[in-house]
């Protein structure tokens, strides 16, 4: 498309024929240019086994194409009917502690159920057949936010896939063993058929065996959507195909889900009562943009104002909608989508805002929503631009799965540790990428690696050559920690890591809980740089050649090391063992020696300028009025503005 996709989730099924010339009309005032069509369809367009019924989709997309709006079209397979549970209740999911999941809700499927896959494979060529040629269709949409709900499945038939799943990984037993670490606690295996999923357990569980079991259930789900592209992509070949992912989703790695999207697109609801939000969700759409390696976007879904799956739904006030739109165009998106078009009336989901909600169309959402389409009309010139960043920061799902394992020095959200980082990037304008462990970091000026505590050599190796090549390089506590097996780097931890930082790690000594200690405990105190209070974590660091730029102060870390700085090649390594409270002291100190600018104005805390293309975006996320870049902004308002200046297409295909 040359505009921008601005639309939501269309469910006519649930309406009668007669609203549906009113979605028309609606969607044509509001400047909707695509439907995200069928999502949830599959009872209505199979229902009975075998017996398909498409008229009344012919009918809607008929219609949406004399409207001129273009259609991403689902494959239906996200909530088997009924009558496929009776006939096969086998396709049920199971929970690690025995439970079979019930229908009645929606994802109720094993993601290795065979029987599962024969029927949604053949709705999935159904559909494509019926609407290949259809002049509306702009976009094929499979299933839906894979994994949302069944992370992870400890059937039976999910046990044998497992096993099929490690012998492919380690190709005998005796190469498993060693991998798992099975002489501890008496666990070595004889046989592949020995091994079971982790289900619920005495205590705590072999670390690799759950590691490889998150593994093995993301590639599951990446199979569900293999499975229905190979078919779409027979049948209908060049129409691109996309899945709606869902930001920071811990079960699923999107690495490699991305790597087979056509085009990455999103799922993002911030919750307006959160003062993070804002920063949450410009994380979000920098690691969707970083996902398709650079290339736009999609903001498949988000609200127009409250959800209604938390305690209490808060509203999004006047303008949060548009400065969170805007800011995901603004972070590299070529499309802002809404769940959903008309706002249901029955079902789980009725009280979930919409484009159009029950108040209809004198109402406050639906004027934000004619208003929000009239302003990305006229923001068509930015499809396709892309952005370029100075920093990287690391993200790797091996690491997020294995650092918030029980038995561990301390519970750690991944997360939070990667947050912390970007919050500081954020305030002052610095744009980010997110990269791999053994992705490529050339180009970036400073890289950061914060919790990524599972660290192969490869990526060690990677890592160390970009510091002595020239880069800076930041890494913060529990990296480099362990292999790709969960195995510790003896000697100090880091692994290749330890010579260019020039340091060791001799022991941990994360600070009490309160509720260890019956009271408060005081919190960790640093001198130097950073100089204040700390969080969560301390060790003991020993120095083999590092600049020592601030210490701990107090209790057994008094004096040690808590964040240098080593010159390694023709770069710079830095260490941070804590979480400081003034973190910013130590960005600063690290973007200036970098050489790193934001591009852009100097705004108010709570204001966030990004630039795309030839437009600075301005969004004030406050609740008061603000003045930025000389624009008087209202309270949640936001401005785009003409720089003049050309974009740079980013960073190499």
């Amino acid at each position: 498309m040359d505009r921008l996709w601005y639309g939501g989730d269309y469910n006519p099924e649930q309406w009668p024929a007669e609203v549906w010339d009113e979605d028309v009309r609606l969607m044509q005032r509001a400047g909707v240019t695509i439907a995200t069509v069928g999502v949830f369809s599959w009872a209505t367009l199979e229902p009975q086994d075998g017996r398909f019924e498409f008229g009344w989709l012919d009918d809607v997309l008929d219609r949406l194409h004399a409207g001129g709006i273009r259609v991403d079209l689902a494959t239906a397979t996200a909530s088997p009917p009924p009558w496929l549970v009776h006939e096969h209740p086998d396709v049920l999911p199971v929970t690690e502690d025995g439970v079979v999941l019930s229908v009645g809700s929606r994802q109720h499927y094993s993601p290795s159920s065979a029987t599962y896959r024969r029927y949604a494979d053949r709705l999935v060529r159904a559909v494509a057949e019926r609407y290949r040629s259809h002049p509306a269709l702009e976009a094929w949409h499979v299933n839906n936010e894979l994994g949302c709900h069944v992370h992870r499945d400890y059937s039976d038939e999910s046990a044998a896939a497992f096993r099929r799943w490690l012998e492919h990984r380690y190709g005998d037993v005796a190469t498993l063993n060693e991998a798992w670490g099975t002489a501890f606690w008496s666990q070595a295996y004889s046989s592949f058929d020995e091994i079971r999923p982790p289900r619920t357990a005495p205590t705590f569980r072999n670390p690799t065996q759950l590691l490889d079991f998150d593994r093995f259930s993301s590639d599951a789900w990446l199979e569900v959507y293999r499975a229905e592209t190979a078919i779409l992509r027979e049948v209908s070949p060049g129409v691109p195909i996309t899945t709606n992912l869902m930001g920071f989703f811990k079960p699923l790695d999107y690495w490699r889900h991305a790597a087979l999207l056509d085009f990455v697109s999103d799922d993002h609801y911030v919750d307006p009562a959160d003062p993070a939000a804002p920063v949450i969700a410009a994380m979000t759409r920098d690691l969707m943009r970083s996902l398709g390696g650079g290339k736009p976007w999609i903001l498949m879904e988000q609200s127009t104002s409250a959800v209604n799956w938390r305690r209490r739904n808060a509203p999004k006030p006047p303008g949060m909608y548009r400065a969170l739109s805007l800011q995901a165009v603004a972070r590299g998106a070529d499309g802002v989508m809404q769940f959903q078009w008309r706002q249901s009336r029955a079902g789980a989901e009725k009280f979930h805002s919409a484009m159009l909600p029950h108040g209809g169309e004198d109402t406050r959402i639906f004027r934000e929503t004619v208003a929000l389409g009239q302003e990305l009309a006229g923001l068509s010139d930015l499809v396709g631009t892309r952005l370029t960043a100075p920093v990287a920061i690391v993200l790797d799902w091996d690491s997020w799965w294995a650092l918030e394992q029980a038995a561990t020095p301390a519970e750690l959200s991944y997360q939070r540790l990667l947050l912390r980082w970007y919050r500081e990037l954020w305030r002052r304008g610095v744009l980010v990428d997110f990269v791999r462990p053994d992705g490529d970091v050339e180009g970036y000026r400073v890289v950061i690696a914060a919790g990524t505590q599972v660290l192969p050599q490869a990526a060690q190796d990677r890592l160390a050559g970009y510091v002595r090549g020239g880069g800076t390089l930041v890494v913060g506590y529990q990296t480099a920690i362990l292999d790709e097996h969960l195995h510790v780097l003896l000697g100090g931890y880091l692994g290749a890591l330890r010579d260019v930082l020039g340091i060791r790690i001799e022991e941990f000594a994360p600070p009490a809980e309160p509720s260890v200690t019956g009271g408060p405990v005081p919190a960790l105190e640093l001198a130097g740089l950073a100089a204040g209070s700390a969080q969560e974590w301390g060790e003991v660091v020993r120095v083999a050649g590092a600049e020592v730029l601030s210490t701990f102060a107090g209790g057994m870390l008094d004096g040690l090391p808590a964040i240098t700085r080593n010159g390694s090649g023709a770069g710079a390594a830095w260490y941070v063992a804590t979480a400081p409270d003034d973190l910013g002291a130590v960005v600063d100190r690290v973007l200036a020696e970098a050489g790193v600018e934001p591009g852009v104005p100097e705004t108010p805390d709570g204001v966030e300028a990004v630039r795309r293309g030839d437009r600075l975006f301005l969004l004030n996320h406050t609740d008061h009025e603000v003045e930025a870049a000389g624009t008087r902004l209202e309270p949640h308002g936001s401005a785009v503005l003409p720089t003049g200046a050309t974009a740079d297409d980013g960073r190499a295909d």
